[in-house]
């Protein structure tokens, strides 16, 4: 089996040992250099974010710096608001919602590697999908962890440490992220 297919089913897999993987990364990184790189208001870099992206509806905003390993595994609703420094790891899917604001300096990492120090070492990591639903604002600083899902109606307040699941219609903050009120 490829290392791309162990990455898209989540198990174990090492991106450095696939010509695959690191030609589509390297797509990925010069297709993100371009579009931090050309004006601000520029009509081409949405053109850009949608040959980059898997799908992205309409009325996007991504401010930059904007990085992504792969893009193609990037799939997001309609009105989607990215402020500057957003780093997304995407060796597995990464879902937003419609109407989903995030912050500045904000990280989804669907990448993690393994606590096992020889399988560590030896270059495998995992992927595992995450999902913002509807409605969701991501404050400042936070960051997603792989496998991660958050629901409908969320704020996740800045500096969180995402790393278990959050229901629809909360505010949770903290590092771990906690659900602090329901709406």
């Amino acid at each position: 089996m490829e290392e791309k297919e162990r990455m898209l089913k989540g198990e174990l897999y090492s991106p450095n040992k696939s010509s695959i993987l690191l030609n589509e990364m390297k797509r990925a990184k010069e297709l993100c250099f371009k579009y931090n790189s050309i004006d601000l208001y520029s009509e081409i870099k949405n053109e850009i974010i949608e040959e980059l992206f898997g799908h992205i509806g309409k009325g996007f905003h991504i401010e930059p710096y904007f990085w992504c390993d792969y893009g193609y595994n990037i799939f997001a609703g309609e009105n989607l608001y990215i402020n500057h420094n957003c780093v997304i790891l995407d060796g597995a899917r990464v879902e937003f919602g419609d109407n989903v604001f995030v912050a500045p300096n904000c990280g989804f990492y669907t990448a993690g590697h393994p606590i096992n120090i020889d399988e560590r070492n030896s270059g495998l990591e995992y992927a595992k999908p995450i999902k913002i639903g509807n409605n969701v604002w991501i404050g400042g600083n936070v960051v997603v962890l792989p496998g991660v899902t958050i629901g409908d109606n969320v704020t996740i307040g800045a500096g969180s440490v995402v790393n278990k699941d959050i229901p629809s219609n909360v505010v949770a903050v903290g590092n771990p992220c906690k659900v602090c009120k329901e709406l």
